[in-house]
């Protein structure tokens, strides 16, 4: 019997951080989809129902996090993680956020996570 894909969401601007990860996640068997948007991340997370979304603050188009509250009702077994570059703002304390990374993220840590 063959273990069912993790399916992961990446929706951040940061190209090469995107195509590291997801070379990485692809490695771990997982089938990984990027966005360089927040409207085009929001289409995906619909369409595409991922297991896993990391999801930027910073985006060209808008505040990822400020998302964040509608994509967990919507999807409520989303397992979110928040990416930030900068020190992270205070999300709200009901938020069910898996975890957040800070910039830059190494491949140690998401070797640990993934293990």
């Amino acid at each position: 019997m063959t273990k069912e894909r993790i399916k992961v969401l990446i929706i951040d601007d940061e190209k090469d951080l995107c195509l590291l990860i997801k070379a990485y996640l692809s490695r771990k068997n997982c089938e990984v989809h990027t966005a360089y948007t927040l409207s085009e991340g929001l289409v995906q997370v619909d369409q595409f129902l991922p297991d896993i979304l990391f999801l930027d603050n910073n985006l060209p188009d808008g505040l990822g996090w400020e998302k964040a509250e509608n994509i967990i009702k919507d999807h409520p077994n989303i397992k979110l993680h928040l990416l930030s570059a900068y020190n992270p703002p205070r999300i709200k304390d009901n938020l069910p956020v898996t975890r957040v990374w800070e910039k830059p993220i190494s491949l140690r840590d998401l070797d640990t996570y993934f293990s």
